[in-house]
């Protein structure tokens, strides 16, 4: 298998995560940003035919469908740790 198909492959089954993922699941999203890659990581908040929007720790960030290379179900963040004395 090549490395285009592959990457077919796998973008499809990302784009298949977020057409099944439910308003609040938390998500990975990987996608082309210039000549390089941004990842959001965070719980959907929103969906459009063209986008999604995660939220991240940063604040929301929109992910352009079209912009997709990969994209999972994680799990929720660990419980925050208590203050050290």
């Amino acid at each position: 298998m090549h490395a285009d198909e592959q990457a077919a492959i796998a973008r499809a089954r990302a784009l298949g995560v977020l057409h099944d993922a439910a308003i609040g699941d938390r998500l990975a999203v990987r996608a082309h940003h210039g000549d390089g890659a941004q990842d959001a990581l965070g719980d959907l908040v929103a969906r459009t035919p063209d986008a999604v929007t995660i939220a991240t720790r940063r604040g929301p960030v929109e992910v352009r469908l079209a912009d997709v290379v990969a994209a999972k179900p994680v799990p929720p963040p660990p419980p925050a740790r208590p203050a050290r004395r």
